[in-house]
């Protein structure tokens, strides 16, 4: 009893105000657990309710005291690995990290390109899935780190940072060969009942690596409480992982809603500002020779927590909102110049033609020797690890006769004999898409024949592709969703406005662009098949093809809607547009214009 009370005087001294910024334990505390004669060991694994116990009454001097010993702790002399990252320069990360990376399943990353099948049309964009994994494990870190030594009362702690890092590290995972084109592309040509995604298989892989490799004692070693813990590490991946009622308030079960923010770091649900975007622009930027205008290093330097109708999230300053829109902006160039480049669609388009047309004839063994055809491994982590992008050669090289079709197509691909595309266009209004209206799209396309043409094209010989373009959130401004704080009140959080911001900043935030190509390339063919499409776009009331006038100079002039346009942007070099009532307008010529006006 006098050794309980004693620690409740002495834990008076336990304040804000009298604890050290670095989380240091001051001398106070350290005579304390002296007197209770508690040694370092026990000292880790020090809990909140032995605190309690220890006579210790406050839980803000509890939770300041186990929040000083977790820094103690988290500072202790672990041997960091350097690694030399061409984006991030020497990055050091935890042993705990090293051991994830050195094992097969996080290994395989080296053989997935980033870019897919991009790298077949950038011939710098061979960087693999490893590397920017790795980079976005280190951001991770940076991020929540610049986040406690900011705000040492958000109490984070050791678990918490390792939790994140892993998170960053394993959130690709689940990817398959090439990347965004097997869950985007092949799957729901092979599987359409399967609504399947790599987060998923990033998860289940998660679990198969930590599993095989016996990581759980080597995690508890470094302070993480399982399964607490990779439940976190999960969540931060894939969102939360049990269905959740629509009236629940908080639907993650590894952090309290008191430690909301961390789950906006990895992979952010809320507005998309996340370190994984930050790697990949940095990163993809680099390998494709395309101007990166973010810097991530900026926001780092004024990310801070606030709290927002009872829950925390980052924020930043309000002077960086035109950072977030060119973030925003860079984001959606990446798209339109490389992601979403036509020759790079093509190409996965037709390796994916051939992966569906070998996927009967290619076994992959998985778990107890049991075989998986490729669109069956993503139930088999096992098997899955086993695929990867060397699936092309593996086809390519085979002397299975019954892969000779498939052979055919990766043989055009190697020699350069690619669909073509014959033209682009954009609906009115955006249009929900399926694998059938796309083949639907492909008979109309053949069925619209323009009048003397004499080329007969068969559906076949075209295949239609949707391409969304948007900000990372569908049809809604991102920035919208983004709080903001101001230099004089840092703890407030504000929202701002685009019409706050610029005059000058996108109206819309999402569009879908429908490309057709023919997989013809003889040039009369390839005449032919323009002219239909021209034919399509009239019929469908679709935007005029860019170079509609040059290949179907004789079917433009048909359509008024189109001369309309045309005719607007000639009256653009002669007058302006007044805004009326704020939402019509009237053409003002400006010359008649200073003629009427008085004298």
């Amino acid at each position: 009893m006098e050794g309980g009370k004693r620690t409740r005087e002495k834990m008076d001294c336990v304040t804000p105000e009298k604890r050290s910024r670095g989380g240091e334990i001051n001398t106070c505390q350290q005579r304390e657990l002296r007197e209770n004669n508690l040694r370092a060991m026990e000292l880790h694994n020090l809990s909140d309710v032995q605190l309690q116990k220890l006579g210790i009454e406050s839980l803000e001097s509890r939770q300041q005291l186990l929040h000083c010993l977790q820094k103690c702790w988290q500072f202790s002399n672990e041997p960091m690995k350097v690694f030399n990252d061409p984006i991030h320069g020497h990055i050091e990360l935890h042993p705990l990290l090293v051991r994830i990376i050195d094992t097969p399943q996080f290994q395989r990353l080296r053989h997935i390109k980033q870019l897919g099948g991009t790298y077949l049309v950038f011939p710098g964009a061979s960087h693999n899935r490893f590397e920017h994994s790795v980079g976005v494990g280190y951001l991770a870190g940076s991020l929540v780190q610049a986040l406690n030594e900011r705000q040492p009362e958000l109490l984070i702690s050791k678990q918490d940072i390792l939790c994140v890092q892993i998170a960053g590290l394993c959130h690709d995972l689940g990817h398959g060969p090439f990347s965004h084109m097997f869950d985007g592309m092949f799957i729901p040509k092979v599987r359409p009942e399967m609504n399947w995604k790599h987060e998923t298989a990033s998860v289940q892989m998660f679990d198969h690596l930590v599993k095989v490799n016996n990581l759980e004692p080597v995690m508890e070693k470094y302070g993480l409480s399982l399964p607490g813990d990779l439940i976190f590490i999960k969540e931060q991946i894939a969102g939360p992982l049990d269905n959740i009622a629509s009236g629940s308030k908080w639907p993650y079960k590894g952090r309290s809603e008191e430690k909301s923010f961390l789950y906006e770091i990895v992979a952010n649900k809320r507005n998309g500002i996340d370190v994984d975007k930050w790697d990949y622009f940095a990163r993809d930027c680099y390998h494709l020779g395309i101007q990166n205008n973010f810097d991530y290093h900026r926001f780092l330097k004024f990310a801070r927590v606030c709290e927002v109708k009872g829950k925390k999230h980052i924020c930043t300053r309000d002077k960086e909102v035109g950072d977030l829109y060119d973030m925003f902006h860079t984001r959606n160039c990446l798209h339109r110049r490389a992601y979403q480049h036509k020759v790079g669609n093509i190409i996965e388009v037709m390796i994916t033609e051939a992966l569906v047309k070998a996927d009967p004839h290619i076994q992959i063994r998985g778990s107890s020797g049991k075989m998986y055809k490729m669109s069956e491994a993503i139930e088999d982590m096992e098997a899955y690890t086993r695929l990867t992008d060397h699936i092309f050669e593996q086809i390519l090289y085979s002397s299975n006769p019954e892969l000779s079709e498939a052979q055919a197509i990766l043989q055009n691909i190697i020699c350069r004999q690619l669909y073509k595309c014959v033209g682009q266009t954009t609906p009115e209004t955006q249009l929900s898409v399926s694998e059938e209206m796309l083949l639907e799209w492909s008979s109309e396309v053949a069925n619209s024949k323009p009048h003397g043409t004499e080329v007969d094209l068969q559906p076949e010989d075209f295949v239609v592709s949707v391409i969304y373009m948007d900000y990372g959130m569908k049809d809604k401004n991102p920035i919208n969703s983004v709080h903001f704080y101001c230099k004089n009140d840092p703890n407030k959080a504000i929202k701002i406005r685009k019409n706050q911001v610029s005059k000058l900043l996108p109206e819309r935030f999402a569009e879908q662009l429908i490309r057709v190509y023919c997989k013809k390339t003889d040039e009369r063919s390839l005449e032919a098949a323009k002219k239909y499409f021209v034919q399509w776009c009239m019929n469908r009331n679709f935007s005029k093809p860019q170079d509609g006038d040059v290949t179907a100079p004789e079917l433009t002039p048909l359509k008024r809607d189109w001369q309309t346009d045309d005719d607007d942007s000639d009256e653009g070099g002669r007058g302006s547009r007044l805004p009326v009532n704020g939402e019509q307008s009237v053409k003002t010529n400006l010359f008649n214009a200073q003629k009427a006006r008085p004298s």
